[in-house]
């Protein structure tokens, strides 16, 4: 039986409140928050925006859906992990003061904004796994705790998974630091010296001094580099990319392993939500407001992680009339995390797209 797949067509023109008004609609005829029981911990995984960021998921939208938790008899708890690279998200303190000033707040979404320390050892779970390149993935506890998991994801490109969606929200968004290096570890950024300008941006964004200037062209240390990418997303001209094989190659599977790590025993008790709004060329990690590289689509909800990506990167790729992803990121097959995906068993390429 395919997957069902549950989609409301969102235009640009729409004002917050009647996109609110659609994903209220959306998750009350899919019926996808119906697992959720008296009491259960329904901890919503969101992505709170870098400072300057406006593309995340506003906190308007999120209300949307704690209310819907609540109706339910759940208890819904925002949250997030920090980050392998400099910024205001790599700690939680200051995180959560972001997360304040982005808007989320118990007032404003209904629900108890958490962002755990990972210093402290039990706010750390260990999960065996035994994946071809995760043995034992190291995830923030709080979603092994978690009853139910709500994935809010925005629908956007990446630099280094060709499009993140529900599965790079929970894979790469619920591990440790630790985690996140693991899965950026083979990942060797090398600089093209022709268009290197010398600014020093990088060497700036490094949280580990593995960039440097050397004759005015900036200088990885392979044996320091972390492979947080900083260097990349910092850089204007170009001038520094990854060696695609082999690690770039594999981030997009270590990162499904640990999407597993986390769902491994809440298939039966999650659920999928995509906002194809504001389609950016980047993550929101970027500390700026990238423009649309398409018109917005839509929300999509599923509770088949796989189906609610492949349904989003179709269906964003039918309305462009383009691969938008392939084109702002020609190295980058974002297919490869879907495929593999379905392999290991966390949902299925095929679905049936229901219209709202």
């Amino acid at each position: 039986m395919l997957s069902k797949v549950y989609f409301i067509k969102v235009s640009d023109s729409e004002s917050v409140q009647e996109i609110a008004g659609k994903f209220s609609r959306l998750l009350k005829e899919s019926g996808c928050l119906d697992f959720i029981r008296k009491d259960d911990l329904a901890v919503v995984k969101l992505h709170f925006g870098e400072g300057g960021n406006k593309g995340f998921v506003r906190p308007e939208y999120v209300r949307v859906a704690c209310d819907a938790v609540l109706k339910s008899g759940g208890r819904p708890v925002l949250s997030d992990t920090n980050t392998l690279y400099c910024g205001r998200r790599m700690n939680s303190r200051d995180h959560l003061a972001l997360a304040k000033e982005h808007g989320f707040t118990k007032e404003s979404t209904l629900g108890e904004v958490v962002i755990p320390d990972e210093r402290e050892p039990g706010n750390v779970a260990r999960v065996a796994l035994n994946g071809k390149f995760i043995k034992t993935a190291k995830i923030v506890k709080l979603f092994r705790d978690a009853d139910a998991i709500v994935d809010i994801a925005h629908f956007k490109g990446h630099m280094m998974t060709g499009f993140g969606g529900v599965l790079k929200n929970i894979g790469m968004g619920c591990a440790t630091r630790e985690g996140k290096l693991a899965q950026h570890s083979d990942v060797s950024p090398l600089v093209h010296i022709d268009n290197c300008t010398g600014c020093g941006a990088c060497v700036k964004v490094c949280p580990v001094n593995a960039v440097t200037l050397k004759e005015k062209k900036s200088c990885i240390d392979a044996k320091l580099c972390i492979g947080c990418a900083s260097c990349i997303a910092a850089c204007k001209f170009y001038a520094i990319d990854v060696d695609w094989e082999p690690g770039g190659s594999t981030i997009q599977e270590k990162m499904i392993e640990y999407a597993k790590a986390v769902l491994i025993d809440k298939l039966h008790k999650s659920v999928f939500i995509n906002f194809a709004i504001k389609i950016t060329k980047e993550c929101d990690c970027l500390a700026k407001d990238d423009p649309r590289i398409v018109p917005d689509v839509g929300i999509f909800v599923s509770r088949d992680a796989v189906s609610c990506d492949k349904a989003a990167l179709d269906t964003v790729i039918g309305e462009s009339k383009k691969d938008i992803f392939k084109e702002s990121h020609p190295r980058r097959d974002g297919s490869k995390q879907l495929e593999y995906a379905a392999a290991i068993g966390l949902g299925s390429l095929d679905y049936e797209l229901i219209k709202l």
